[in-house]
């Protein structure tokens, strides 16, 4: 919803200022430029090497110059350590390396605002630790807005200034993670426990 790919049933969506419920799609699609997504599984153009999958949206979306996208590209890589990569088909690097790559194109166009759905699923617990801690990097690095939907407590626990836990659609607690673990909510209690 929060990038239009689906319509809320009622309520209201702001982001960056702008209610995006019922906005129209040309205005959606240059909220949609301030915002970098990194999907659960990636999501990398298998038939593009890692150069041209990170260079994605520059091509769409800048008037940047071949030799200026080639610099910003080997500058994204860089920032997330996969600047050796350039060359590599997606099939060709692990699923923590092809996670970094997502992200170092999510942050393309310089977004105000990253998604991640799931960053930490299918990653070993140092690969896991690595990506929470870049995550953390390129917030203060870049000044952005992290927006984190996860099950994996440990990471949010390093990357989240206020966490939100859903069930069922519902908020059960939000806040400090301090302020989720004083909820008298039972199910909150039980969620964070088992999470531990």
């Amino acid at each position: 919803m929060l990038i239009g790919l689906e319509k809320p049933d009622s309520g209201s969506i702001r982001i960056l200022g702008q209610e995006i419920v019922g906005l129209q799609m040309d205005a959606m699609n240059e909220i949609r430029k301030k915002m970098g997504f990194v999907f659960q599984q990636s999501a990398l153009y298998d038939s593009l090497n890692v150069a041209e999958n990170v260079g994605f949206p520059l091509r769409r979306h800048s008037t940047l110059t071949e030799g200026e996208r080639e610099q910003r590209v080997r500058e994204l890589l860089s920032n997330v350590g996969r600047e050796g990569d350039l060359e590599k088909m997606p099939s060709e690097i692990s699923g923590g390396m092809q996670k970094r790559v997502a992200l170092a194109r999510a942050l393309a166009l310089n977004p105000e605002v990253v998604l991640f759905d799931e960053p930490t699923t299918g990653l070993d617990p140092i690969t896991a630790s690595e990506i929470g801690n870049l995550i953390v990097d390129l917030q203060k690095q870049h000044h952005i807005t992290s927006v984190v939907a996860t099950h994996d407590m440990h990471a949010a626990k390093k990357f989240a200034d206020r966490m939100v836990l859903l069930n069922e659609g519902i908020i059960r607690a939000e806040g400090k993670i301090e302020e989720l673990e004083q909820s008298n909510d039972e199910f909150v209690k039980q969620y964070l426990q088992e999470a531990a």
